[in-house]
């Protein structure tokens, strides 16, 4: 019985992607195993693909699309592969996400999973409680890492992170990760889409203080809130109350340092290491 309550939960992104690969696969005339050896995977490993028991990384994909000539079939799948490694709670908000023209968010506990460099990412997802498997570790960091093309995809995306400083200085991780997550701060605030601010310590009461948010704008021009907490995640689509969020938010912006002030404390945080 718990063997199939754990088939049965799987993602259908990955069953749909087997069986593409399995087709592909047989029309050009290999096994299992002769895939593998053409892409530098185990039987083992294709085999589960197959199945749907584990999802394709993105080196498979593009090894498998080029050997099996699928002209890009396979590699079409992958955002959505890579969306069932998220948190079942998150999939729907990382529909909703991947395609915003603005995302503004403020993050009180820890550095916001889009500017998490994998190591970071790592170390948040080993400290789980319950503990979770070093697979799922492995895929929920892998699906982390790939929401971050956000940053870079065209039409690039409006995006405005406030951070607070207990967030930016806690330490997850060794020194060594916490150095070289500081540098992505200041390399992604850099960018032309991207600010980057963070709320000093002791500042007070402000409207963070009631914890995470985000608000995001859709290619249609519709605004939704998000936030989550223990694992549970809620989209906020009433309008009143996503104005509210966007009140909440300016105000928090008029508060935090400056994106220039901001940098400035996170180099201040590399030298001190």
């Amino acid at each position: 019985m718990k063997a199939a309550r754990e088939e049965s939960d799987l993602p259908g992104a990955w069953s749909a992607y087997g069986r593409l690969l399995q087709h592909l696969r047989k029309r050009a005339g290999l096994n299992q195993q002769a895939l593998g050896e053409a892409i530098g995977y185990s039987l083992e490993q294709v085999a589960s693909v197959e199945q749907g028991r584990r999802p394709a990384k993105a080196t498979f994909t593009t090894a498998a699309d080029r050997v099996l000539e699928a002209r890009g079939v396979l590699e079409v799948l992958q955002d959505e592969v890579d969306r069932a490694k998220l948190p079942r709670f998150f999939r729907n908000f990382a529909l909703i996400e991947a395609e915003v023209v603005s995302r503004f968010s403020y993050d009180p506990l820890l550095v916001p999973g889009l500017l998490q460099t994998e190591a970071y990412a790592r170390a948040v997802f080993a400290g789980h409680c319950p503990p979770l498997s070093e697979e799922i570790i492995d895929q929920h960091t892998e699906a982390r890492l790939s929401r971050q093309k956000l940053l870079t995809r065209e039409p690039l995306a409006e995006l405005s992170f406030i951070v607070s400083e207990e967030a930016v200085r806690d330490p997850v991780g060794d020194a060594e990760v916490m150095r070289e997550q500081w540098q992505r701060l200041l390399e992604v605030g850099a960018m032309r889409n991207v600010e980057v601010q963070v709320m000093p310590a002791r500042r007070g009461f402000h409207p963070g203080k009631n914890g995470a948010f985000v608000i995001v704008e859709s290619k249609e021009h519709q605004h939704f809130g998000y936030f989550e907490s223990q694992g549970v995640g809620c989209v906020v689509q009433d309008a009143a109350e996503v104005s509210a969020f966007g009140l909440r938010y300016g105000k928090l912006r008029s508060q935090a340092l400056n994106v220039e002030e901001s940098a400035r404390l996170i180099e201040r945080m590399v030298g001190e290491t």
